[in-house]
C-alpha cells in the first residue's frame, strides 16, 4: 500500500512541512554567505582588499552541493528518505558549526564545503518525497511547495544575512544555521516516526562529542588554551600542524567512528547494493572539474580559471570513465533504461536551459541596476533584483496548483515562453530603463514565468522515471540546472564582453569627442555607458534564447510522450526497463 493510501491529506503535509523548511535553508545559505563576505574575511584575519580570496568560500559550497547530489538522490532510494535527510542536515549543523568557529581561511572554506554537502542532499529526497505521498495527478501543489521554498531561498538568505549583521557579528549567521538544522532534523524524524536504530543513537551521540571537540579545538576558551596541564592538549604533536594535537585527533577519531557506525550496518546488511559509489565518485570527480573550471574564474578578464585546463582534463577523463562504467557495471549510478522516456530526458534538458538563463538575470540584472540606476548603492540595485526572486516562487505555487487543471507541457512551456519574451523585451532597455514601472513589471513577469515550470518540469520527471528512482531523478534535475548555471555564466559573460569590446573599439577617443578636456569628457563617459549596457543586453538576449530552446525541447519532447497526460500507468515502461531499479530496497521509515 502507497503511504498516500494510508495517509490522509493533512498527515502527508505534516510530514513533508520539515523537509521543505530544509530545503528552504539551504537554499537560503546558498545566497547567505554573499552578504557577509566582506565580515567573514575581516574575522579570518584578511582586508577587503583581500576580496578576490573570498572565491573559495563561494566555490567550495558549491563544490560540496553539486558533488553529494547523486549520491543523496540514489541512497534516498535505496534506504528511504527521511535518513538521509536527518544525516544531511546533522552534516550542514557539522559544517556551519566549523565556519561559524573558524578563525582562518582554510577552515572557513573547509566548514562551507561541508555545508554543501549537507544542502545538496537536501532537495533530491525531499521532491522525492513527494511522489511518495502524494499519487501523480495530486503532486502538482506539494511540488509547487518544495520548487517555492527552494526559490524563495534566493529572497530570504540575503535578507537574513543582513538583518543578523545588523544586529550581531557574521558567526551568528552559522550558529543560528546551526540550531535550525539540529531544530529541522528533531521534526523531520518525528513527523515522518522515523526511529533510529541503537546504531544511529549511537553514531548521534560520539557526533555530538567529535562536533563539540572540534568547535573546543577551532575556538579554544581562553582559560583552556592557558592552563598550563590541559592547555597541551591543544599543542600539536608534530611540528606546526594544528590538526595533530591531541583534542584535533580525538575530533578526528569521534567523527569517524560516527559515520562508521552509520555506514557499517548498511553495508553488512547490503542495503546499498545499487548505490554504485564509484561511479558517484567517478561523476563527482568530474563535476568538481566544471565548477572549478567556471566558479574560480574572474569574468571580468576570463570566463575560466586560469587553471582550466588542468580541471578540464580531470572532467573529461572522470566523464569517460563514468560513461564506461555505465555501459559496463552490473548496478550503475543511473539504471538503464530509467530516462528512456522523452519525458525524463525533456525534463532535464529543460532544466539545464533554465540554469543558463536564470543565472544571467541573477547577476547580471543587479550589475545593469548599479551602472544605471544606483551608482552608489549596492543595497538599491539588489532591491532591483528582488523585483524578480519575489515573483519566482508565486510562480512555482501558481504552477503547481495549475497543474490539477492544465497539463505539464501547456504550464511548463508557457512560463518558459513569458520568461524568454520578458528577457527578450529588455532589448529595449536604455540606461534610464529602471527609472520607468515598465522595466519593473518585465522583472516580475519573467520571474513569474520562471517559477510557473518548476512544478511541471518536476512532475514530468517524476512521472516519467521508475519509482525506485525517484531520489535520482531529483538529484539529476538539481544537477543540470546547477551546471547550466554554471557554463551559462561563462558563457554569457563571454558574449557580452565582447560585444563591449567592440563597441568601444568603435568609439572616437576621447581627444576627437573633448579635445579641449578629454580627461573629463561626458560624452566619452555617455558612450562606454550605452556600451555597457549593449553588453548586458546581450547578456539577456544570450538568456532569452537559451529560454526559446528550453520551450521547444518541452514542447517536442513532451508531446512525443507526454506522462501526465497518456493513460494507464505511467512508469511501467520506466520500471520494466530497468530490472536493477526494480530490485532496489526502499525503506521510508527505517
Amino acid at each position: 500500500m502507497r503511504p498516500s493510501d494510508a495517509l490522509p491529506a493533512p498527515g502527508r503535509a505534516l510530514r513533508l512541512a520539515p523537509a521543505t523548511l530544509a530545503v528552504l535553508l539551504g537554499a537560503a545559505d546558498t545566497y547567505v554567505v554573499v552578504m557577509a563576505l566582506p565580515d567573514v574575511l575581516t574575522g579570518v584575519g584578511l582586508g577587503i582588499e583581500d576580496l578576490a580570496a573570498a572565491a573559495p568560500i563561494v566555490s567550495g559550497f558549491l563544490l560540496g552541493y553539486v558533488t553529494v547530489l547523486p549520491l543523496a538522490g540514489r541512497v534516498s532510494d535505496a534506504v528511504g528518505r527521511s535518513p538521509v535527510l536527518v544525516f544531511c542536515l546533522l552534516g550542514f549543523a557539522l559544517g556551519s558549526l566549523v565556519t561559524a568557529s573558524a578563525t582562518s581561511l582554510t577552515v572557513t572554506v573547509a566548514g562551507r564545503a561541508v555545508q554543501g554537502l549537507g544542502a545538496g542532499g537536501l532537495v533530491p529526497p525531499t521532491v522525492a518525497l513527494v511522489a511518495d505521498l502524494w499519487d501523480e495527478r495530486e503532486r502538482g501543489l506539494p511540488l509547487g511547495v518544495v520548487g517555492a521554498a527552494q526559490e524563495l531561498g534566493a529572497v530570504v538568505g540575503p535578507l537574513f544575512g543582513a538583518a543578523v549583521l545588523a544586529a550581531s557579528g557574521w558567526r551568528a549567521i552559522f550558529w543560528l544555521n546551526l540550531a535550525g538544522a539540529l531544530v529541522l532534523a528533531a521534526l523531520l524524524a518525528a513527523a515522518n516516526r522515523w526511529a533510529p536504530r541503537p546504531s544511529a543513537l549511537l553514531a548521534l551521540v560520539l557526533a555530538v562529542l567529535g562536533a563539540a571537540t572540534l568547535a573546543v579545538v577551532l575556538r579554544p576558551p581562553e582559560a583552556l588554551a592557558q592552563d598550563v596541564t590541559l592547555g597541551q592538549l591543544l599543542l600539536p604533536l608534530a611540528g606546526d600542524l594544528a590538526w595533530t594535537s591531541p583534542l584535533a585527533l580525538a575530533a578526528a577519531a569521534l567523527l569517524t567512528a560516527a559515520v562508521v557506525v552509520v555506514a557499517a550496518p548498511a553495508a553488512r546488511a547490503r542495503r546499498l547494493p545499487d548505490a554504485d559509489l564509484p561511479g558517484v565518485l567517478l561523476l563527482a570527480a568530474a563535476l568538481a572539474g566544471v565548477v572549478l573550471t567556471f566558479a574560480g574564474a574572474d569574468t571580468a578578464r576570463s570566463v575560466v580559471d586560469d587553471r582550466w585546463p588542468l580541471y578540464v582534463l580531470l572532467s573529461v577523463v572522470s566523464a569517460s570513465l563514468f560513461g564506461r562504467r555505465q555501459l559496463t557495471a552490473r548496478a550503475p549510478l543511473v539504471p538503464r533504461g530509467a530516462l528512456a522516456r522523452a519525458g525524463a530526458r525533456a525534463a532535464l534538458a529543460a532544466n539545464a536551459l533554465v540554469g543558463v538563463a536564470l543565472v544571467a538575470v541573477l547577476v547580471d540584472v543587479p550589475v545593469f541596476a548599479r551602472v544605471t540606476r544606483f551608482p552608489d548603492s549596492q543595497l538599491g540595485a539588489a532591491l532591483v533584483l528582488l523585483e524578480f526572486l519575489a515573483a519566482l516562487p508565486v510562480g512555482a505555487l501558481a504552477g503547481g496548483w495549475a497543474l490539477r487543471r492544465a497539463s505539464a507541457r501547456v504550464l511548463a512551456g508557457g512560463g518558459l515562453a513569458v520568461a524568454a519574451l520578458a528577457l527578450a523585451a529588455t532589448r529595449w532597455w536604455d540606461a534610464q530603463a529602471l527609472y520607468g514601472l515598465p522595466a519593473q513589471l518585465l522583472l516580475v513577469v519573467a520571474g513569474f514565468g520562471f517559477g510557473l515550470a518548476v512544478a511541471p518540469l518536476n512532475a514530468v520527471l517524476l512521472a516519467a522515471t521508475p519509482a525506485a528512482v525517484h531520489g535520482l531523478a531529483s538529484a539529476l534535475a538539481v544537477l543540470a540546472r546547477t551546471v547550466g548555471m554554471l557554463v551559462g555564466l561563462s558563457v554569457l559573460t563571454a558574449v557580452g564582453l565582447r560585444v563591449f569590446e567592440a563597441r568601444q573599439a568603435a568609439l572616437p577617443s576621447p581627444f576627437t569627442l573633448c579635445p579641449s578636456s578629454p580627461g573629463r569628457c561626458p560624452a566619452y563617459v555617455s558612450a562606454t555607458l550605452a556600451s555597457v549596457v549593449g553588453e548586458l543586453q546581450a547578456v539577456f538576449a544570450g538568456a532569452a534564447g537559451a529560454l526559446a530552446l528550453a520551450v521547444v525541447v518541452v514542447a517536442l519532447w513532451l508531446r512525443a510522450g507526454h506522462p501526465l497526460s497518456a493513460s494507464g500507468t505511467p512508469q511501467a515502461a520506466g520500471e520494466a526497463a530497468g530490472s536493477v531499479a526494480g530490485k532496489v530496497v526502499r525503506v521510508m521509515d527505517s
